[in-house]
């Protein structure tokens, strides 16, 4: 499918074969880009802090968030499971859209694993500015090609706070 959502159609061979053509019929499910595939899916942490808990990031709420344990030390981790493989374009990351929320940078990379035990590296880690005059949010471009089950967020600074936080892992196929 090239658009989102339920479509079918048919593949024809034609051949000199008794019979020709041969054809057959196809569906099939299309995700566009504007699907968040993160959507309500399964997230770990490798630590949170009282109620600012990892399904935060999921929940389709940029008013609620992770926060990892306070003073806790990096890296600090949040991981998203997609539940198969995906073909994967971009990620959108978001902190509460609050002019109460100073700017801030958040030093981070993206891992991606097929397993949930092996990660391998999609982008270096980088400084990304989340700035509430342009309502909190980032987007990561990842490399053409890309494909995970899960895709994990590896934090080792944060210039507006003591821990990693973030309250959207937005996830969208290319």
């Amino acid at each position: 499918p090239t658009a989102a959502g339920s479509a079918t159609g048919t593949l024809s061979v034609n051949s000199s074969a008794p019979r020709s053509p041969l054809t057959v019929a196809l569906s099939g499910t299309g995700v566009s880009s504007t699907t968040n595939l993160a959507l309500n899916r399964p997230v770990t942490a490798s630590s949170d802090y009282q109620n600012y808990v990892p399904s935060n990031v999921t929940d389709g709420n940029t008013s609620t968030y992770w926060e990892s344990t306070d003073g806790g030390g990096y890296p600090q981790t949040i991981t998203v499971d997609l539940g198969s493989a995906q073909s994967l374009g971009s990620l959108t990351l978001d902190l509460p859209p609050s002019s109460a929320w100073a700017t801030r940078t958040e030093t981070l990379s993206v891992l991606g694993s097929s397993n949930g035990s092996t990660y391998s590296q999609l982008v270096g880690s980088a400084g990304y500015t989340f700035n509430p005059s342009s309502g909190n949010t980032v987007t990561v471009s990842l490399p053409s090609g890309t494909s995970a089950r899960y895709v994990q967020l590896s934090f080792t600074g944060n210039t507006g706070w003591s821990a990693a936080q973030l309250s959207e892992f937005q996830v969208y196929a290319p």
